[in-house]
């Protein structure tokens, strides 16, 4: 416009054309500075709009790439483990459940077909699947046959009854805990092939009834089982062939001496439960006790009730 006189529709008309390399040709003769200008143009203009061009696709193809690789090496991961948990489902109860195993350092794997979790998992460097839980090919990729629990915590009762009935055909060993809408649906889950089905809703509404009727058990409780508090926890450990107490009495065993820990019961491996079990009672591999004390105690006594528990060495020593 200023060096030819054109208008604005000839100049724009002539610059696209000229940028888009398509040559039309001239729309009016040029003189020597426009021809100048138009030489111009097409060097940095053309070689700009290239370059920005070639930048767009890089990104898409490094982003891609980059998503393979990320996919890949979670893939990866996967494969590598055995007696893991799968989580299926990343709503309100499947994030509480995987926020208490991770902090307790157990594997898992999420399954939620949601995408806008993705980030979440990222950041949280979980191990996931972004896929729909009740396919075959989505649990095996999971590493269903390895894994040592499926928790079926998908948004509706009918989608959690299709998983459990999918992953009971594809692993009849495997332990399945499933959430429950309703009494109704415990009974589907349960007959689909869940070996524990919980309610959250009539649980939640348990509780505030305790609380009102037992208020001081129920703090108790809450104050044994809520990680935030350091004072107190109740624990289960199983006793180990390997360790030192296996055989002896809880009298012999100095667990309340050494440890300051009052134990609750003791599960025998016929699954028979002693409560309050008196000093009398032995401990035999294959039994559980359930202990209540600070946190530091539990763990020291785990490392001699199970010495191959993860730190248990570290512990003893």
């Amino acid at each position: 416009m200023l060096i030819e006189g054109w208008n604005a529709i000839d100049a724009l008309y002539m610059t696209i054309t000229t940028l888009a390399t398509v040559g039309y040709g001239e729309v009016h003769p040029l003189s020597n500075p426009g021809r100048i200008f138009s030489m111009a143009l097409i060097v940095l203009g053309v070689g700009f709009f290239f370059y920005v061009a070639a930048a767009v696709i890089q990104f898409m193809v490094e982003g891609r790439i980059l998503l393979l690789l990320g996919r890949r090496k979670l893939d990866r991961k996967i494969d590598r483990l055995k007696n893991h948990y799968i989580i299926c489902g990343y709503g309100r109860i499947g994030k509480v459940i995987c926020d208490k195993l991770r902090r307790e350092n157990f594997d898992l794997v999420v399954i939620d077909k949601n995408p806008e979790f993705i980030d979440t998992f990222e950041s949280k460097k979980m191990i996931y699947l972004c896929a729909n839980a009740g396919e075959e090919a989505v649990l095996l990729k999971a590493g269903l046959h390895r894994a040592k629990a499926l928790i079926a915590a998908l948004a509706t009762d009918i989608d959690n009854v299709f998983l459990v009935l999918t992953a009971r055909q594809l692993a009849p060993r495997i332990t399945i805990i499933a959430r429950a809408g309703n009494e109704a649906a415990k009974k589907k889950l349960t007959a689909a092939g869940a070996d524990t089905v919980e309610a959250p809703y009539e649980i939640g509404a348990a509780t505030m009834a305790q609380r009102i009727i037992r208020p001081t058990v129920t703090n108790f409780l809450e104050l044994a089982f809520t990680q935030h508090h350091n004072d107190i926890q109740m624990e289960e450990i199983p006793v180990a062939d390997a360790s030192a107490l296996n055989g002896l009495m809880l009298k012999d065993s100095g667990i309340r001496q050494q440890y300051q820990l009052i134990i609750i019961a003791i599960k025998k491996a016929n699954d028979q439960m002693l409560f309050n079990p008196s000093f009398e009672a032995e401990l035999r591999a294959g039994d559980t006790v359930i202990a209540v004390g600070e946190p530091s105690n539990l763990k020291r006594l785990e490392a001699v009730l199970n010495p191959a528990a993860p730190g248990a060495k570290a512990i003893a020593d």
